[in-house]
């Protein structure tokens, strides 16, 4: 698990983004403003430290929408408790990435 003291700034927004309810990539990149190489190496390396968790949608449903999948990202536990210390150590992430209701989700 990853330490939350070490946790980045860029992660944690990412983070707040999806506990947010931003829940795949570009809705990620859309709320925090960061650019795909940046915001698509740490979802990977947020999973990789099980930060959060991620599933594709079935295909039937992208092919319903007439787009390839997407891939949603959920916070783990331990997410989750990282996210809350992160929010300690970055008071101003909540205005940064607020924690309101997403509609496409």
């Amino acid at each position: 698990m990853a330490d939350a003291l070490r946790l980045t700034h860029t992660s944690a927004m990412i983070l707040q983004a999806i506990a947010a309810g931003h829940i795949y990539g570009y809705t990620v990149m859309e709320v925090t403003g960061l650019p795909s190489g940046t915001v698509y190496p740490a979802l990977r390396r947020l999973e990789r430290d099980q930060l959060i968790r991620s599933q594709w949608e079935r295909q039937s449903t992208a092919d319903a929408a007439l787009r390839p999948p997407r891939k949603y990202y959920k916070l783990t536990r331990s997410g989750e408790v990282t996210l809350e210390a992160s929010r300690k150590r970055y008071p101003l992430l909540a205005k940064l990435v607020p924690t309101e209701e997403v509609q496409d989700a």
